[in-house]
């Protein structure tokens, strides 16, 4: 039995989930917004490229900017070490709108009254979200300096916290880093730690501009309501709004992209008769038991390499803040 579906936005695990309910005759009523402009690198590595072919299948990663190595130096005391990671460097925004161009000729009619939502909007109401720490992602662009390799990404720590240079292509470089708090200067910061790391020898000068954004592992502490429970369609939130993971492990988009496989499955579940209640149930903890995982492996990979005081509260949030699957956790 087919169920009306409503999606709510036009992100990459919004339009994932639209996708797939679309691929299992769904009705499925897509957003009228357009997927955000403004350019969103994003660093795709194995596992997220072979998750994203198996689901959307060829051709939405054409033209984008192949990588090939990574260099690390994790640890102030430690030499870096060059290892081959082939990875793509795509535009978010322009990956967002090939995925809704293939959706449109996938959808049918969608009359009806919708049973369930899907967003990738978080509410901001008391309670509704876990967050494990402070930290903040800087990030700038910044021109490379002739006859860099563009080819290889390059990751280094300083006593402050990690910096990424990810080549784009053209001669340009994404540059990033991870600070325990918010930062008033985000320029100035990310110039600051250029020159701690030594990887500022690459780029003919520091970003002219950077900006900082919350960064910290967070949950969504109720992503699936079943119908009924507040309004009468469902609501499963997907993407960021749902789970957030420290973009160092790289396996952010990855993750974005299971929250849409899950709801799909969800909403499939219910259409074919399954109670519904322990699907949402089932939903929440498979996010939480993922989150208590990924913050297991940040307190075990910062708490290797990142040890000033400046940290600590980082590393304890990491520690203490893993919920445990069906146990309620007090939002920070």
């Amino acid at each position: 039995m087919s169920t009306v579906v409503a999606i709510a936005g036009s992100g990459l695990a919004e339009l994932t989930c639209a996708w797939l309910l679309a691929g299992r005759g769904h009705r499925v009523r897509p957003a009228a917004d357009a997927p955000a402009a403004g350019a969103r690198p994003l660093l795709l590595t194995g596992p997220t490229l072979e998750l994203l072919g198996s689901l959307w299948g060829d051709g939405l990663l054409h033209g984008t900017w192949r990588l090939d190595h990574r260099q690390v130096r994790w640890g102030t005391g430690e030499r870096p070490t060059r290892f081959a990671q082939p990875a793509r460097v795509v535009d978010g925004a322009v990956l967002a709108a090939r995925m809704r161009e293939r959706l449109a000729t996938a959808l049918g009619p969608s009359a009806g009254t919708a049973r369930w939502v899907v967003t990738a909007r978080s509410p901001d109401g008391p309670g509704s979200r876990l967050t494990a720490g402070r930290r903040h992602l800087l990030a700038g662009t910044a021109p490379l300096r002739s006859g860099t390799d563009e080819r290889t990404a390059l990751l280094d720590t300083t006593a402050l916290g990690w910096l990424q240079l990810t080549p784009l292509g053209a001669g340009r470089c994404l540059v990033q880093a991870m600070v325990p708090g918010p930062a008033e200067d985000p320029t100035a910061l990310l110039t600051r730690l250029l020159a701690a790391s030594g990887l500022g020898r690459v780029l003919r000068h520091a970003p002219r501009a950077a900006a900082a954004v919350p960064a910290a592992p967070r949950l969504h502490h109720t992503p699936a309501l079943s119908p009924g429970d507040l309004t009468p369609a469902g609501r499963i939130t997907v993407g960021a709004g749902a789970i957030r993971f420290d973009p160092l492990s790289g396996t952010g988009t990855a993750q974005a992209l299971r929250t849409a496989v899950l709801a799909a499955a969800v909403i499939d579940a219910d259409a074919g008769g399954a109670p519904v209640a322990p699907l949402c149930r089932h939903l929440t903890d498979r996010l939480r038991a993922a989150f208590a995982e990924h913050l297991a492996t940040c307190a075990a990979l910062y708490g290797s390499a990142l040890t000033s005081v400046a940290w600590q509260d980082e590393l304890d949030a990491a520690r203490l803040g893993s919920p445990a699957p069906g146990r309620a956790v007090a939002p920070v």
